[in-house]
């Protein structure tokens, strides 16, 4: 379904006078808008862990004051819970908090949006006018399921693996450990092979594509150029072996908002991304459509053709600029970049209220230590191989985290990284062909100082081409999860779902974009589960 576009409304929902101009413009806003509202909102179900556990065990509650470690304060938790529910800028004023970091943006959970599908028209079911741009968000896992669990315990892993060339997984005792014990884990959602998690297939997604080749996408490590200005794609990342937030008297600080006063190290060579903790220095300073923006330049580095949907694909007398050009090309992807923050704010914020995984760690770590909570992880977490394997190297079974402040001061479900990531790919999808083939592929070398040609080895991956879209897919998770998995920061249903959740947005949007367009056109792309959307103003 789409909006219809130059369809006069009725005459009496229109102002007296209008010039023929202005008719067509108010047309198409009217007709975009009117289509947008006849689609329902659909339900916006929870964990149900915020109503379940008395003392917020399972809830979002960084920054806001606590009465000891892992435990909110109930009265500021009331405060707190009041703000969301009005959504007004004076009840977040009176939050009261525990230390001197403040709630990261939750009035932007409440913004509208002007183009597109409302924030609320996303939830836990599909929407019966429209299947496919009103995407389900589904509950998260609850703090006691096994899938809460395995989730953990794939977070303990990547924290030990953050030092680990991907390119080295295949041979890393580490690699091979976490690969078996997740193997055995019926809650895990990564990708296997033969129902066998292998180290290749680590902290990698199952959406099409996405575990073909290396596991760095071409999109990030591709030189290319910003007009004049070359970009070698080498990075600030940060030294090997400084994790932080392992210490109970540290974790509890982040937990109430209070600096603690420790800065990451910065690596004083740059590289290329090649492993867990260069992928979390990236997203820990990243511009909020960065990489996407990067991406375009790197399609038009390799001579990328446009979409065959696209007019200009095809035109012999005319070029595309201010319409199916660069400037919209590269505006489109942040303009984008910004509503889906918005949406997905939305369902962090007022309805999901998701805790961090240091929070998960947290709890274990306080549970070994004789106090009581109302709710607990499954004992699954307890008996890993992961968690004793962490205690080892950290002392404590507090999960490790990349940053000293651990995550953002936002909820973790879905994440904000991935739902931009799902979006801004999907615009580059709809302007470019999917279907090229990317030349010349490359991987970094194990230290991340240069690159060389990638040679597929069948004993160790999966051979096939490596698509623009699906090299695109591979980018947005490399993104999320370097900013969840890697970091510490993110499950991975956060990233899962709002990979999706972005797809979802960006479709809807398009529609309603396409009536914008005095081009006629009907354009294909391929969506993350590998299922065809159009998109047409025709």
């Amino acid at each position: 379904m789409a909006p219809p576009c130059a369809a006069l409304p009725a005459a009496s929902c229109m102002p007296a006078g209008l010039d023929p101009r202005v008719t067509q413009a108010f047309a198409r806003r009217f007709n975009t808008a009117t289509w947008q509202a006849k689609l329902a909102a659909p339900a916006h179900n929870t964990n149900g862990d915020e109503a379940h556990y008395a003392d917020k065990c399972g809830t979002y509650t960084k920054c806001v004051k606590q009465a000891s470690p892992g435990k909110v304060d109930l009265g500021a938790y009331a405060a707190f819970r009041k703000a969301l529910d009005s959504g007004n800028y004076s009840d977040f004023e009176a939050v009261p908090l525990g230390g001197t970091r403040t709630l990261n943006g939750p009035m932007g959970s409440y913004a509208f949006t002007l183009c597109g599908s409302d924030s609320s028209q996303f939830g836990d079911a599909p929407s019966p006018e429209n299947q496919e741009t009103h995407h389900v968000v589904p509950p998260a896992p609850p703090l006691a399921s096994f899938e809460y669990a395995t989730e953990l315990i794939e977070l303990y892993w990547a924290s030990l693996l953050r030092d680990v060339a991907f390119t080295d997984y295949h041979k890393s005792e580490l690699a091979k450990a976490a690969s078996e014990e997740l193997s055995k884990s019926s809650g895990y959602a990564g990708p296997a092979h033969n129902g066998k998690v292998t180290p290749e297939l680590l902290f990698r997604g199952k959406f099409h594509g996405e575990t073909v080749g290396p596991y760095i996408s071409q999109f990030l490590i591709t030189p290319t150029t910003l007009g004049a200005l070359p970009v070698d794609q080498k990075y600030i990342t940060y030294l090997p072996g400084f994790d932080y937030m392992s210490d109970l008297a540290t974790w509890s600080d982040v937990q109430n908002g209070i600096s603690t006063g420790i800065a990451s190290v910065p690596d004083p060579v740059n590289r290329y991304l090649h492993d867990g903790r260069g992928l979390a220095a990236w997203t820990h300073v990243d511009v909020l459509f960065q990489a996407y923006f990067t991406a375009y330049l790197v399609l038009q580095t390799i001579g990328t053709p446009l979409n065959p949907g696209v007019p200009y694909a095809s035109s012999k007398t005319q070029n595309g600029f201010g319409t199916f050009g660069g400037p919209d090309f590269a505006a489109t992807i942040g303009a984008v970049a910004k509503i889906a923050l918005n949406e997905v704010w939305y369902q962090k914020w007022p309805v999901h209220l998701r805790h961090r995984p240091e929070s998960g760690g947290g709890l274990v770590q306080l549970i070994k230590d004789g106090v009581n909570f109302d709710g607990s992880p499954d004992v699954s977490v307890f008996n890993s191989k992961a968690l004793h394997r962490s205690y080892e190297r950290y002392g404590s079974y507090l999960l490790s985290q990349a940053f000293p402040e651990g995550s953002p001061a936002h909820p973790a479900y879905p994440t904000g990284h991935g739902t931009v990531a799902g979006a801004c790919i999907t615009i580059l999808k709809f302007f470019f062909n999917g279907d090229y083939v990317f030349p010349n592929p490359q991987v970094p070398t194990a230290d991340g100082t240069g690159l060389e040609p990638y040679r597929f080895d069948p004993t160790i991956g999966r051979h096939g081409p490596l698509t623009i879209n699906g090299e695109l897919h591979k980018l947005a998770r490399n993104i999320t999860f370097g900013h969840g998995i890697h970091a510490g920061i993110h499950w991975r249903s956060d990233s899962d779902i709002s990979m999706r959740l972005g797809e979802a947005i960006a479709l809807s949007i398009l529609r309603d974009m396409a009536c914008t367009y005095a081009e006629p056109f009907t354009a294909t792309i391929t969506k993350l589960d590998g299922e065809p959307a159009t998109i047409s103003n025709m």
